[in-house]
């Protein structure tokens, strides 16, 4: 039975690996493993996530939707000890290794927990969301993240979304439009766009 990195993966054999990079300016260290996304390096749509994005100038937490082993969130919350940011996955073996890794890098502002897009969330007031879709989940799940973004942000609040423009960034802009009235491609960068849209 083939598995997927947006699913459980409670029980395949491990592959532990230990990676280093530097992610907006800071040097990090991370614990990966089999059946996790981009298990062997950070994936460059992420890098380029991050590289893009800028920290909200409103107060309030970040929401890291699809966390993985914690690449997004670890950098945000080393950068912005002010902020919690709250990751989430329904991949179990992701969940431990994000934890594993937030002590790795002396991260304590994190909230780390299992939730299938927003379904476990409770906080509806964050500054910011991140995501970096799981594309190969379908088009409905990309979609569903990115709309119910709207109902967690506060005022003011945007959401950060990478796609490929293969794998439909252009029809996910659309429906951050009709969500939010208005979504913004804050860098194009070897196919990959960085979608922005702010909650008024």
């Amino acid at each position: 039975m083939e598995r997927h990195y947006y699913t459980k993966n409670t029980d395949l054999a491990h592959e532990r690996k230990q990676l280093e990079f530097q992610l907006r300016g800071q040097a990090l260290r991370f614990t990966s493993d089999a059946g996790v996304f981009s298990k062997n390096t950070i994936d460059f749509g992420t890098r380029v996530l991050l590289e893009a994005f800028e920290m909200p100038t409103i107060a309030g937490d970040i929401l890291d939707v699809g966390c993985g082993y914690g690449p997004i969130g670890l950098a945000l919350a080393k950068e912005a000890s002010e902020r919690t940011v709250h990751m989430v996955d329904v991949n179990d073996r992701a969940l431990e290794l994000s934890l594993e890794n937030a002590q790795i890098n002396g991260v304590a502002n994190v909230s780390v927990y299992e939730s299938a897009a927003y379904a476990q969330v409770e906080k509806q007031d964050f500054a910011a969301i991140l995501t970096n879709p799981p594309i190969r989940a379908g088009k409905q799940v990309v979609h569903e993240i990115l709309a119910q973004s709207y109902e967690y942000l506060k005022s003011g609040g945007s959401i950060w979304a990478v796609i490929q423009k293969k794998q439909g960034a252009p029809s996910a802009q659309e429906k951050l439009i009709t969500v939010f009235g208005n979504c913004e491609i804050v860098t194009k960068e070897k196919g990959y766009w960085i979608l922005r849209s702010e909650k008024s």
